[in-house]
């Protein structure tokens, strides 16, 4: 990744901040005007139990209001910007509407569509509380219902009682929550495709929350084969009338949600490369079947492995024609790392008006390490692009926007310098504040270090910020001292 010099300082690919793995578990059974439900509050204490032995800080949330269901997922957001992972399961009913996705509280009064998007969580409250987690996002769904009564829901079937062996999460007669498109990172888990059922359960568990009781607590089990255990352990246990289904992808980084199963393990280590060669054989050949099957994560995974110099897998033309399939199957993530070495000729021919055109597909679909790198070729005028400071700055400000570090400082430096028409103090004290959050190591020390490298205005501008967050009360005078800094500390998710 490339940093500006122009804006005082180099960022380094920047580390982050070690910072917790959080979750909020949701059951909600005791429904006051729909179908109550068995197993929902059971599955939730069982999930909370089980991410709290594997070292989650878990928030509960049974039989919850619709009040008490919003205030913890906005406390959730907030505490999910210092985490590492941030993961939500919700077991209850849930709805479909108009393409949209609702997760019902215990109180709502459901007698039409607009009562359930006014009284109930939507799915997409669920993805915004996630998406500031510094490493992986999921959001899981023990609820696969959708809505098929149009405008106006039929009162007599939402009261309907659940005689069958097999009841179902279910507001309504047939199944299914709608596909979702979450952000790229993002991971959405439903106990059932969309347009299927999530079968509650004859015991006192349902299939999906058994399998997920049985896979979490696995270490050294890479997420993807986790879930793809969860689907499998389901399937079997209901005849295959149920699949679960994950929507969304994955981040590259391989991640391992009860930790690893050795003491010399590097799976946190930032380079992707280190981290994936640290994958188990008999993982690797999982992964790559998966691959066979066209999963590009999978691809790009198996080719971070053979780019590393110091592994006996070392094969940088291998790993260049994984790249080239996740590539060309349009995955962000493998575009930009084949740009990569395009522009250098590791593993193929140098070829720098490819690695341009790959740069360019990366950030159409707002890759932002992609972003933040044609940025820098046309502030710079490097590769072979015509030097265009405008569009440079558009690229930095898409980038900063979708949170990469470095073109949130970079950003915020040049703000600050005078250099973006309309953006003052307050806007690069956001982005300064931003980079912190994101857990930017480099950022941290900066501001720690040498504050006096932005302007007094603009460092008014972080202490209001600071204050706003509750994270300072002294003057908004520009001075750095003790209670600025521990209101720095503590907003990059240092605890004093």
């Amino acid at each position: 990744m490339r940093a500006l010099v122009i804006c005082f300082f180099l960022l380094f690919p920047f580390a982050t901040q070690a910072a917790e793995r959080i979750a909020l578990v949701v059951g909600m059974s005791a429904y006051q005007t729909v179908v109550t439900l068995d197993n929902t509050v059971n599955d939730a204490r069982a999930i909370s139990d089980t991410l709290a032995g594997i070292g989650f800080q878990v928030t509960t949330l049974v039989d919850g209001t619709a009040d008490e269901f919003r205030l913890a997922v906005a406390e959730f957001a907030f505490r999910s910007e210092t985490a590492d992972l941030a993961l939500i399961y919700f077991a209850g009913h849930g709805v479909e509407v108009q393409g949209e996705n609702y997760l019902i509280p215990v109180d709502a009064d459901i007698r039409s569509n607009k009562d359930v998007q006014r009284q109930a969580i939507s799915l997409k409250e669920l993805l915004a509380s996630v998406d500031h987690a510094r490493k992986m996002r999921i959001v899981i769904l023990d609820s696969c219902r959708d809505n098929p009564f149009g405008d106006a829901l039929d009162v007599e079937a939402l009261t309907q009682t659940a005689e069958a062996a097999q009841a179902t999460r279910s507001t309504s007669g047939r199944g299914g929550l709608a596909a979702p498109s979450p952000d790229r990172g993002t991971l959405v888990a439903f106990a059932a495709k969309d347009g299927e059922r999530a079968l509650d359960g004859t015991g006192e568990n349902s299939p999906f929350a058994l399998a997920l009781i049985k896979a979490l607590p696995k270490p050294g089990l890479e997420i993807s084969l986790m879930f793809r255990q969860v689907r499998d352990e389901v399937m079997q246990a209901t005849f295959n009338r149920q699949e679960p289904y994950n929507y969304g992808s994955l981040a590259g980084t391989p991640f391992y949600l009860a930790g690893a199963d050795a003491t010399d393990s590097v799976i946190d280590n930032e380079n992707l490369r280190v981290a994936w060669s640290d994958l188990r054989p008999d993982q690797e050949s999982q992964i790559a079947a998966l691959a066979d099957q066209g999963d590009t994560r999978s691809m790009t995974g198996l080719a971070y492995m053979r780019l590393n110099a110091e592994d006996s897998r070392y094969a940088p033309s291998e790993a260049a024609k994984l790249l080239s399939r996740a590539a060309d199957a349009g995955y962000a993530e493998a575009q930009f790392e084949l740009a990569q070495l395009y522009e250098i000729g590791l593993g193929v021919e140098q070829d720098i008006p490819r690695a341009v055109a790959l740069y360019h597909s990366a950030a159409a679909q707002d890759f932002p390490d992609a972003l933040n790198d044609l940025g820098f070729l046309y502030y710079q005028g490097d590769l072979g692009v015509a030097r265009d400071p405008e569009k440079a700055l558009a690229y930095f400000a898409r980038a900063a926007d979708l949170r990469q570090p470095q073109s949130m400082f970079n950003y915020a430096a040049l703000i600050d310098d005078g250099k973006i028409a309309g953006k003052g103090p307050a806007d690069a004290a956001e982005y300064l504040y931003r980079a912190l959050r994101t857990g930017s190591q480099q950022v941290y020390e900066i501001l720690r270090d040498k504050p006096a490298m932005f302007k007094a205005d603009t460092r008014k501008a972080l202490q209001a910020k600071l204050a706003e967050h509750d994270f300072y009360a002294g003057a908004l005078d520009g001075s750095f001292g003790p209670g600025t800094q521990r209101g720095i500390r503590a907003a990059y998710g240092l605890n004093d």
